[in-house]
């Protein structure tokens, strides 16, 4: 008997062990669930003051914007009075654009004669470059010339003084 009753008893050990050991298992997952849950409890109480918070600065908002479109209503007021005595202004001022633009158009034309003159001088501007162009041609043209004749005359000179230089040894 001993044999058996000692395996039941091991069994049942064992058995209790293993509900010891499920029990322990599930209360550790309970309690990570007690702490996702209470964490989560946490989070949304501190998003419930924020929002508490963020509504008593939205009605501070609200009522300074009230505050601000009263102020505006009045300005609209009287900046409606203003453009009227503007808009008097604006048509006195239409009279003297009229004289402007005619005026301008005077301006216009005065300047487009003297761009035409403009372009009368630049042409015969032109024509005095290209003459004087021609003539800075036949200058160097002609200083040319004179150096070559300078040259061939200097070369003469030479030849004449060697020459000369070699007659009175010839009659010595």
């Amino acid at each position: 008997m001993k044999n058996p009753l000692q395996t039941l008893l091991i069994g049942l050990a064992l058995g209790l062990c293993a509900l010891c050991a499920w029990q322990w298992h599930s209360q550790a997952l309970q309690h990570k669930q007690l702490s996702a849950l209470s964490q989560t409890n946490y989070d949304q109480e501190l998003a419930i003051q924020s929002y508490t918070n963020q509504l008593a600065t939205l009605d501070q908002q609200v009522a300074q914007l009230d505050a601000r479109l009263t102020e505006s209503q009045a300005v609209i007021q009287s900046n409606q009075l203003t453009l009227a005595g503007w808009q008097r202004e604006a048509a006195s001022f239409s009279n003297q654009v009229h004289q402007y633009q005619a005026a301008l158009a005077r301006a216009e034309t005065q300047i487009q004669q003297a761009n035409e003159i403009i372009r009368q001088q630049n042409t015969a501007l032109q024509d005095v470059v290209t003459q004087r162009d021609e003539f800075v041609a036949k200058l160097n043209a002609s200083i040319q010339e004179r150096n070559i004749l300078v040259t061939q005359y200097n070369d003469l000179v030479k030849r004449v003084q060697e020459l000369q230089g070699d007659q009175p040894d010839k009659k010595k």
